[in-house]
């Protein structure tokens, strides 16, 4: 093929729109070291796109091969390759963009002594000299119109340039250190400053309510191969929306769309948002970069990781601890046993007399004999003390008296009021009036209870009388056969059977009555697509929420002010108690502001 049919079938894998045109040349200004940067755009970038940055710019020398195909200064060998830290490296993006639209760069090197800059034409190859200060404008005009069929398929001049905004925000969130702006038909659209803290940045970009409405991230796993940091913003399930237009991930840096980092950030997410709204999140991983490959896609955004079990663990790991801290004990400091759970009511106080003490109404009792009995752990009003001493463990504590308890201006969730119609709880705290759908609150701090225990107890496998088998794709069998040790972590047998059938002969105890074949297919797939596995541990979690979900109280139980007052320091102390095991909110909060707008207080 000629050489020019080749840089146009370059062009189509790198630019699709005026947005991957600006996406490239803010990748270049970034490498430059550039601090701030200008975007000017005509027809939604169509018609012009410009980038001016105050970056290290090029010497006259070089300028030439900017615009010829793999020419780059960014890797020089394999080893460069494999440890990419700039966001540009394969030096396509120019040639590709020159090869389909009108390409002029100005640049001036910090070098240049006499004061002066170069302009070079894309088309003809021409240098001269031009006056500017440091640092490199690149113009793009007339986008495709070498490919005139291509250009037909963009969408209206507001549709781009939405685009091409949302190309710099993304940046913009990258690197908070450096400016931005964007003209468009001469006329200012969007302005980021430089900032000082992170989240400046982020309020900026995407609004302070989602500062407000997120939670700090900050994870590091040291546990793999590579130290994998997260940190950011994960937005609480209150603030999810209908589309995932506010999910921002990045790693070391360049933003990616990844579906195995998705998938672990909704996961951590399970037991927490209602229905399929999709939650909001701006999350940065930093891991070596010899153990991630960028360079599987031609506009980089996807990646390839070396250890993706470990990523997705650390990721979902990061999310997960960040949204446990329930927002109701944020702002007092409420000490809380066994790892963040709730102390249960259920044993006399240690030398007291039998007889001689009143246990509260709302208890749970653990049984010994480990965790596969939970019949004893539902709501129960006995009405003398157990004659033998019961398990000290952390389903067996008993709920701290009220003396023990720091005075009512330190509980969040305040004083229990009343009850409403037998399913609401109505309490008085610092800033107001609390509304707390009892059944909610109670199921999740239940949930959060067997969840704790199944932790700490291993997966049991129970082997089946007679293997289940099933007709298996070469793909399932080799996943089965690579990842027989995490299979087997997850109490999970399944071996090749014949060529192409596999055999299932143990699966965890906890799913023994649910269907082998179904639970078996899933799990592969999971490792297949995602290299980890949490079907499992989903499984598990379903059906610990249903017996959480009928071992809570139920509505229309009339509770006393005590019971009332229990079951609030609970939800203080139980990790995620703003929501359900279904997302639906557990508790609401109404300001004496909000109260006196409703009766016109002060008008």
């Amino acid at each position: 093929m000629p050489g020019e049919l080749i840089s146009q079938i370059a062009a189509g894998e790198v630019v699709e729109r005026p947005a991957s045109v600006v996406r490239e040349l803010l990748d270049n200004a970034l490498d430059a070291g550039a601090r701030q940067i200008t975007v000017r755009l005509l027809a939604g970038g169509v018609r012009l796109i410009a980038v001016e940055d105050d970056g290290q710019g090029i010497v006259q020398a070089e300028l030439p091969l900017a615009l010829r195909r793999h020419a780059t200064s960014k890797i020089a060998n394999l080893h460069d390759l494999e440890t990419v830290l700039t966001m540009g490296f394969r030096g396509e993006a120019l040639a590709a963009i020159n090869s389909i639209a009108e390409l002029r760069i100005h640049s001036r090197s910090a070098d240049t002594k006499d004061g002066g800059g170069w302009m070079l034409d894309g088309r003809s190859g021409e240098l001269r000299p031009v006056a500017r200060a440091t640092g490199t404008t690149v113009e793009v005009r007339e986008l495709f119109f070498a490919t005139p069929a291509r250009r037909k398929f963009l969408k209206t001049d507001a549709t781009e340039l939405a685009h091409c905004i949302e190309a710099v925000r993304r940046h913009a969130l990258a690197r908070p250190d450096v400016g931005f702006v964007i003209w468009h038909e001469g006329k200012l659209v969007q302005q980021w400053r430089p900032a000082e803290t992170p989240e400046a940045r982020l309020a900026d970009t995407l609004g302070q309510e989602f500062v407000a409405g997120s939670a700090v991230v900050e994870h590091t796993d040291r546990a793999g191969p590579a130290p994998i940091r997260v940190h950011g913003r994960a937005g609480l399930p209150d603030a999810a929306r209908s589309r995932p237009d506010q999910q921002f991930f990045y790693v070391n840096g360049r933003f990616v769309r990844d579906k195995m980092l998705g998938h672990a950030v909704r996961s951590a997410y399970e037991d927490v948002l209602h229905g399929q709204r999709q939650p909001v999140y701006v999350l940065y991983l930093e891991i070596d970069p010899s153990h991630v490959d960028v360079n599987v896609h031609p506009t980089k955004i996807e990646v390839r990781f070396r250890n993706g079990r470990e990523v997705h663990q650390a990721v979902r790991r990061a999310v997960e601890n960040a949204l446990a801290v329930p927002r109701a004990g944020q702002d007092a400091a409420m000490p809380s046993a066994g790892g963040g759970t709730a102390n249960v009511p259920a044993t006399a106080p240690r030398g007291a007399a039998p007889g001689s003490w009143t246990q509260p109404p709302i208890h749970f009792v653990a049984e010994k004999g480990g965790w596969g009995d939970y019949s004893a752990l539902w709501p129960q009003r006995p009405t003398a003390p157990p004659a033998q001493e019961q398990p000290d463990d952390a389903m067996a504590r008993p709920v701290r008296e009220e003396a023990d308890l720091p005075p009512p201006g330190n509980w969040p969730l305040g004083r229990a009021l009343a009850q409403l119609q037998g399913i609401y709880i109505l309490a008085e705290n610092a800033q107001g009036l609390v509304i707390v759908d009892m059944h909610a609150a109670h199921e999740r701090i239940v949930y959060e209870r067997l969840k704790k225990q199944l932790e700490n107890t291993a997966i049991v496998s129970q082997p089946l009388l007679i293997p289940a088998t099933f007709a298996a794709t070469p793909l399932e069998i080799a996943t089965a056969e690579t990842c027989t040790e995490v299979l087997a972590q997850l109490g999970l047998e399944i071996t090749p059977f014949s060529a192409r059938t596999l055999a299932i002969r143990a699966i965890p105890g906890i799913l023994a009555d649910g269907d082998p074949v179904e639970l078996a297919r899933s799990v592969l797939a999971e490792l297949t697509q995602h290299d980890s596995n949490t079907v499992v541990q989903r499984a598990q979690n379903e059906l610990l929420a249903t017996m959480a979900c009928h071992g809570a109280v139920r509505a229309h139980r009339q509770l006393t002010l005590p019971e009332m007052n229990a079951l609030l320091r609970q939800m203080e102390e139980t990790e995620r108690a703003d929501q359900c095991n279904h997302g639906r909110p557990t508790w609401r909060q109404l300001t004496l502001r909000e109260l006196d707008t409703l009766f016109l207080r002060g008008r």
